[in-house]
């Protein structure tokens, strides 16, 4: 295996490529691990208090500062139907608040009995 091509000559290396292999392999799987990918889910409802929403949204934030990618859920039941406007608002409330930190992956999506938003942290360059 070639160790420094640039070199004057190139510097070379017997190896044995089963390990070679096996290094690798066990490389990437530590990266992986190290990769943050998870979804972490924070569920809210359209009759939310004023502290709980700011208590949920410090939770998210520190979600957020983690790495990790949050979904915001907001169900509803029976005739909390009538109330979908009003649970969109909310997640773009919380999404209007954590700006600092992440912002919004999608805009709220109703899908069924749920209003759902992905939120992503920022990338800090």
């Amino acid at each position: 295996m070639e160790v420094a091509p640039q070199a004057d000559p190139p510097v070379c290396r017997i190896l044995d490529y089963g390990k070679y292999k096996y290094q690798q392999e066990k490389r990437k799987k530590k990266a992986k691990k190290k990769s943050v990918n998870t979804i972490k889910e924070v569920r809210l409802s359209y009759r939310i208090g004023e502290h709980d929403f700011e208590v949920k949204v410090r939770k998210i934030c520190k979600f957020l500062k983690e790495g990790y990618r949050v979904k915001l859920s907001l169900r509803f039941k029976g005739r909390e139907m009538i109330y979908q406007e009003q649970g969109k608002k909310i997640l773009e409330r919380a999404s209007k608040e954590i700006e600092e930190v992440g912002k919004a992956e999608t805009s709220p999506s109703i899908s069924r009995r749920v209003v759902e938003q992905y939120l992503v942290p920022k990338l800090d360059k």
